[in-house]
């Protein structure tokens, strides 16, 4: 399902090729938001791979490889909604960013919150950003513009960010290898 993922041998090398497609990953439950997530990444120049995951139990498990998702590959990036059924975005993202090796995905809350008391829980578990959701179109488009200008162009993330480090990986032509 996700052709092109770094093999092991690239990745401890720390070859990220400029042509690489992006892999985001969205953990979002409501369907309007996960259609205006898709359109504004497929309004980018870039290639971006948009896996969506709509519960916070889920999310672990793709991350993790488990069950149902034993062949995704782990993002470079993960937008997350707080207000998740069967497990609390707040919750998922503790569990990401005390995994170590899942910590140094760059972790965007995308939340329909603008409360104080969420936006500093979000920072305490080391969220990498917190945005109000926009609720046009066209905002949503420049929002996921701009993070993906900023986390993508400007920013350099480590190599193990945009790999499938520690859990199984794939060869660019999709054959498993094993662990990494």
């Amino acid at each position: 399902m996700f052709a092109q993922c770094m093999t092991a041998e690239a990745r401890l090398m720390g070859d990220r090729p400029f042509s690489r497609t992006r892999r985001v990953l969205l953990i979002e439950d409501n369907p309007i938001d996960v259609m205006m997530a898709e359109e504004a990444f497929k309004e980018g120049a870039v290639d971006t791979i948009v896996s969506v995951v709509r519960d916070g139990t889920e999310a672990p498990d793709y991350l993790r490889q488990r069950g149902k998702f034993t062949d995704a590959c782990l993002p470079d990036f993960i937008l997350l909604d707080l207000n998740l059924p069967k497990k609390d975005g707040r919750q998922v993202l503790a569990e990401i960013k005390a995994d170590p090796v899942l910590k140094s995905i760059p972790v965007a809350v995308l939340s329909g919150s603008s409360d104080e008391e969420d936006v500093r829980a979000c920072y305490d578990q080391h969220a990498n950003c917190y945005i109000v959701k926009p609720s046009r179109l066209e905002d949503y488009i420049r929002t996921i513009s701009a993070l993906d200008r900023f986390w993508f162009d400007l920013v350099i993330l480590p190599g193990t960010s945009s790999a499938c480090d520690g859990y199984a990986t794939h060869t660019r032509d999709g054959d498993r290898s094993g662990e990494c």
